[in-house]
């Protein structure tokens, strides 16, 4: 097995938005990607990173990819990953990838006393289900997931809603 994960490195931007692409695209939301090259290096790469990208490689050939930022819980009183994006390509999955990506992220949870590894599926996607949970994931059903975007969060910043 030839397989590494490692940092996305500063010229790497587009192919992390690469990535982006192709997972939206097998979400059926490739519609939804703005992402531009620059904003992907601004977040990976910028003076305060906010975002981080863990590539993983089968034999020296880049396969999938996992996108994180620190969260924190009031509750546990420490921080955490929220892992916004995972994804292994088609032709690479069922070689143990995408578990070692978890596996990399687990590890700087446990490393830093984070509290938890955490991150959203949509419901349709059995395959991801049936193997986050072979993980030990737990499916937070109780959990629905709120966003305000567009122009609905003008809206809300400028106090008309």
């Amino acid at each position: 097995m030839a397989l590494a994960i490692r940092r996305a490195r500063p010229d790497e931007a587009g192919l992390v938005l690469s990535l982006v692409r192709e997972l939206a695209e097998y979400e059926k939301l490739l519609h939804e990607v703005e992402a531009t090259e620059a904003d992907i290096d601004a977040a990976l790469f910028g003076s305060h990173p906010r975002l981080f990208c863990e590539i993983a490689e089968w034999e020296g050939e880049p396969v999938g990819f996992a996108v994180w930022f620190v969260n924190f819980s009031t509750f546990s009183g420490r921080s955490g990953i929220y892992l916004e994006d995972l994804f292994v390509r088609p032709a690479q999955r069922g070689k143990g990838i995408g578990k070692a990506l978890l596996s990399q992220l687990a590890k700087q949870c446990v490393a830093n006393g984070w509290s938890r590894l955490q991150w959203s599926v949509l419901d349709w996607n059995t395959p991801s289900i049936d193997f986050y949970k072979s993980l030990g994931a737990v499916l937070m059903d109780e959990w629905t997931v709120c966003r305000v975007s567009g122009p609905a969060l003008t809206a809300l910043a400028q106090g008309t809603r």
